[in-house]
């Protein structure tokens, strides 16, 4: 399962930093930060919950940028 999510990140580095931190979260198949429409998209590992999922992705993002925001 696929899902887009509005982000808040100040730069381009962070954005490929966040990326990186989402991709190495468990339940996550893979994950894409674009810098310029602010949007992360997330794919879902099977049998994860992507709620809990994005609880996590947002802990692993807030240590890349403290005041990151991902409207979940």
């Amino acid at each position: 399962m696929k899902k887009t999510y509005k982000i808040e990140v100040d730069c381009a580095n962070c954005a490929n930093l966040m990326e990186d931190a989402a991709r190495k979260t468990t339940g996550v198949a893979s994950a894409t930060v674009n810098f310029m429409t602010q949007k992360m998209i997330v794919e879902f590992a099977e049998g994860y919950e992507p709620k809990s999922v994005m609880q996590d992705v947002l802990k692993a993002c807030k240590k890349v940028e403290p005041d990151c925001e991902i409207a979940l």
